[in-house]
């Protein structure tokens, strides 16, 4: 949970302000003021700009999280006079001024001679996020290492045509993460690029188990010797990586797919489907030391490797049909932890941020920042600020904007 007690009368912006504090603002603003100057050395002076102040910083960003909760495709479309407007905040800035700091924002201005690193112009604020995700809270002992749902706008794609889809560029870079599977708070994000020379570059990728034993190790660099058990999808789970974490402390609990995951090492005979026929709930085991392999049987074959549960420990799957199905507890605890996640995904992946820019870079930073919304909304559910308030995450995401925007009236609409 959380590591400190934000008051009774803590708003949206405190929790917010746990991750992006105003010092990384006030950056913003300086790296901002400093592109602007540069490009305009290079390409010519503009006349209609101003240096930004930090007021109009927060408004930005305020009027791009505003998408997030109206799901409008254009952040523009708040100063139309479509359905989309918002008479309410589109008063506070131009839509021209508006237009003016989002040509020149930037978080890192210069590239340093010795920068060899495609996500340069964002590290820094990376960094800053995951000091602020450290600090901020202790999650429980079970966690999933997944990529988390990012898809477009579905109302947008129902709507748009063939060549409206083709059109839109599609993303250079994945995105994982570690979360805590029981609050959901997201522990650490690790940003691929899929293009780029090097080991993290276009090499890796043609070497898929060793891209995604490559993103574990990332993700978990933070978490050996405190005996977290780390759930896996098919694409991570492998032998190789299983036994490194146990060595740091870390254990596991990882599906296992013959096509998508990375066999070494396991027996040939538990990768091939038995002859005879079997009923639910029936499981094969092969141990080795303290690593166990599950086949397990449910319309379908099923295999789990794991070292964080004793395989002879029974637990159960409850269907709304056929009732409690027998399981080995490794196989129970797995389907539990990825529930939870997919309803995280179905409560949350709809508040990021819609604005959708063509540099790589901002389109991590925006992802970046509807995570810090969403963690900062779990901070604000687990404090006593919410037995007060109660704002739903469309409420809570209201009322962050109006506060970046410095309106008065920052009750939520019902």
């Amino acid at each position: 949970g959380p590591t400190r007690k934000m008051p009774l009368t803590a708003s949206a912006m405190d929790f917010f302000q746990l991750f992006v504090p105003d010092n990384v603002l006030k950056n913003m603003v300086v790296q901002t003021n400093m592109y602007a100057k540069k490009y305009q050395e290079r390409f010519g002076s503009d006349d209609a700009w101003i240096d930004v102040t930090l007021t109009e910083m927060k408004a930005f960003l305020g009027y791009m999280i505003s998408t997030s909760i109206h799901h409008c495709e254009s952040v523009l479309s708040i100063w139309s006079s479509g359905f989309y407007s918002n008479k309410s905040i589109a008063l506070i800035m131009t839509q021209s001024r508006f237009e003016k700091i989002l040509k020149y924002f930037h978080i890192v201005a210069f590239r340093s001679s010795q920068t060899t690193h495609g996500l340069y112009k964002i590290q820094p604020f990376l960094d800053s996020l995951q000091n602020g995700f450290d600090s901020a809270f202790r999650p429980s002992q079970a966690q999933v290492l997944h990529e988390p749902l990012i898809d477009e706008d579905p109302v947008f794609i129902a709507t748009c045509t063939e060549r409206e889809l083709r059109k839109r560029k599609k993303r250079k870079f994945s995105l994982w993460v570690r979360q805590c599977s029981s609050t959901g708070f997201i522990c650490q994000i690790y940003v691929h690029l899929k293009e780029g020379s090097g080991a993290d570059g276009l090499d890796a990728l043609k070497n898929k188990p060793q891209l995604h034993s490559m993103v574990a190790k990332s993700l978990c660099q933070n978490a050996s010797g405190k005996n977290y058990i780390i759930f896996t999808g098919p694409s991570i789970t492998s032998l190789n990586l299983f036994e490194e974490f146990e060595k740091q402390g870390i254990y596991c609990c990882g599906l296992l797919s013959t096509r998508k995951s990375d066999c070494t090492g396991l027996p040939p005979s538990m990768l091939n489907n038995p002859e005879t026929p079997q009923s639910r709930g029936q499981y094969r085991i092969r141990m080795k030391g303290n690593m166990s392999l599950i086949c397990w049987y449910n319309k379908g074959h099923f295999r789990f490797l794991t070292n964080a549960y004793s395989p002879v420990q029974q637990g159960v799957i409850i269907k709304r049909k056929s009732g409690e199905i027998p399981c080995p507890l490794a196989v129970e605890a797995f389907a539990a932890h990825l529930s939870y996640i997919c309803k995280y995904d179905d409560k949350y992946s709809k508040y990021f941020i819609s604005h959708k820019p063509n540099k790589t870079w901002q389109q991590v930073f925006w992802f970046a920042i509807s995570i810090a919304i969403n963690n900062a909304y779990i901070l604000y559910k687990m404090s006593e600020a919410y037995h007060v308030t109660r704002y739903s995450r469309a409420q809570f995401g209201e009322r962050l904007v109006k506060e970046l925007l410095g309106l008065e009236d920052a009750s939520p609409s019902h």
